[in-house]
């Protein structure tokens, strides 16, 4: 089994991110583990999007719990429209998340596979990540253990949106993306653009 990642979206109200942001730069200093916090740009809008690593799954729960039972989650409640947490273990192939500056542009990917889509595209994907990723580099893929099943995210730094493009464009070209057959395990899927916060980890 891969790392395990704890994902919290935040909705807020419209226009109102930048004030959120502003507080969690202080209330996420010392979050266990934090890896990532990021906002919507492009996609399902006024979301933030915070990363954790940790494989202490009583430490997560009790994090969530104090969150939760605190009546401003992480501080941003005036604004909060709602709020979900999952856990997600990455493939097994993969290497753990490190900080660093990748970005600044973050594709994260959600799809939703069918019944029996797991084993095969993990399978997939290990033979076509190494391919994938001469012409641009994968953060991570990593499907959910929590909520909505059968789930995984994977997540795609672009240094623009431009060299998004340019680079979506080439690894189809090149025939090293999609990974053969993996379309046909698919059952919904969802693209959402986010960028960093000036004091996320992952940049």
């Amino acid at each position: 089994m891969g790392p395990q990642y704890d994902v919290t979206i935040l909705t807020v109200r419209p226009g109102t991110h930048p004030h959120a942001i502003n507080v969690l730069k202080d209330t996420l200093v010392n979050l266990p583990g934090l890896l990532a916090c990021w906002y919507s740009e492009i996609g399902a809008l006024n979301q933030i999007l915070i990363l954790r690593g940790g494989s202490d799954a009583d430490a997560v729960n009790a994090s969530r719990m104090q969150a939760l039972s605190s009546g401003n989650p992480f501080g941003v409640g005036e604004w909060s429209v709602s709020m979900t947490m999952d856990t997600y273990v990455a493939f097994d192939f993969l290497p753990p998340l490190r900080p660093g500056k990748f970005g600044p542009c973050y594709e994260v990917r959600t799809y939703l596979l069918k019944t029996e889509g797991l084993a095969p595209t993990i399978e997939l994907w290990r033979n076509a990540v190494p391919g994938r990723t001469k012409v641009s580099p994968l953060l991570t893929a990593m499907t959910s253990v929590t909520g909505a099943v059968t789930r995984f995210m994977h997540i795609w730094p672009y240094p623009s949106m431009d060299e998004r493009a340019r680079l979506r464009s080439k690894s189809v070209s090149d025939g090293v993306w999609p990974p053969p057959g993996g379309p046909g395990y698919l059952a919904a899927m969802q693209s959402d653009i986010y960028l960093p916060a000036e004091f996320s980890p992952l940049r």
